[in-house]
């Protein structure tokens, strides 16, 4: 029995060695973040639909944020509620939406916000941050946080 546990140890210590420790992942900067919130607040804006807007990082830590006049004051935790999960998750918050609709319930209850209106930011298909949008319509936030999170995936 010992001589197994000898050679999975083996194994396992070669292909340690093997693999890289540390991976080179483009990371949303201030700069980034900012312009993200720049766009989408020119968005809402155009389209009459005063927002709350977060932008977070990979992790889901707030980079930058704004309230617009008129926005409602739960719309604050939700946008970011929203750009959190959609960071978390790699993935739009309306397929997190669609699926807790169709009965799984377990990314509600794991304290995601399953709520149209956030969208991950991706570069060379890696996630470095995500958008997330609280206004009047979740219409509205759906389109201006997957514009936004496109227009900076692609500009980077």
């Amino acid at each position: 029995m010992r001589l197994p546990t000898l050679i999975a140890a083996a194994m396992l210590a070669t292909a340690t060695r093997a693999a890289p420790l540390v991976t080179n992942v483009p990371t949303l900067t201030v700069a980034g973040a900012t312009r993200a919130l720049a766009d989408a607040q020119t968005s809402a804006t155009a389209s009459n639909n005063p927002s709350a807007i977060a932008v977070v990082d990979a992790s889901g830590l707030l980079i930058a944020f704004v309230r617009m006049d008129g926005v409602r004051p739960g719309s604050v935790d939700l946008a970011i509620g929203k750009a959190r999960a959609a960071a978390y998750m790699r993935r739009p918050t309306s397929e997190l939406e669609d699926n807790v609709s169709k009965g799984r319930v377990g990314l509600a209850t794991a304290g995601l916000t399953t709520l149209r209106g956030g969208a991950p930011i991706m570069v060379r298909g890696q996630c470095v941050g995500a958008v997330g949008i609280a206004g009047l319509s979740k219409e509205a936030d759906t389109t201006i946080a997957n514009d936004v999170a496109a227009l900076i995936g692609a500009a980077s």
